[in-house]
């Protein structure tokens, strides 16, 4: 029994979990608005240790911090949001900046494995990206549970 526990915490220790990705692979453009809210896929992988944010379920038990943000245009409302399962964890929010607005959040969450991890922008507004990928989306698993 105590050589199973070794072997799965050395399994377990050994798997790391990091992404970094921007809302656009090349040039410049806006998502929505939309009449629904709709999910948003970052295409510019800048990292992905661990295949996790090609999966966008979590590979093993562990406490994972991630952060979001949305760059929005003079007069437009960026709205954005982390789900875990399909249930909001955090949002960020410009309302009609006169010049350009960007917004932020960032939430620690204890995720089991397969749990699902999701952005998505709110009816009706906007997000706007280009090549210097303002709008984008990372994680860590910070240590496993």
């Amino acid at each position: 029994m105590e050589r199973q526990e070794g072997q799965k915490a050395a399994v377990t220790a050994s798997k790391k979990v990091a992404f970094l990705a921007g809302l656009l692979e090349s040039g410049t453009g806006h998502t929505g608005p939309t009449n629904t809210p709709k999910t948003l896929v970052y295409k510019k992988v800048f990292s992905n240790i661990g295949g996790a944010y090609d999966l966008n379920t979590a590979p093993i038990k562990g406490a994972y911090y991630f952060r979001l943000y949305g760059h929005s245009h003079g007069g437009t409302t960026t709205a954005v949001s982390l789900l875990k399962n399909g249930a909001t964890q955090c949002s960020l929010h410009s309302w009609k900046p006169v010049s350009n607005g960007n917004a932020s959040n960032a939430v620690v969450l204890t995720l089991e494995i397969g749990d699902q991890i999701s952005t998505r922008h709110d009816a009706n507004t906007w997000v706007y990206d280009d090549p210097e990928s303002y709008t984008s989306f990372c994680g860590f698993l910070i240590f496993p549970l």
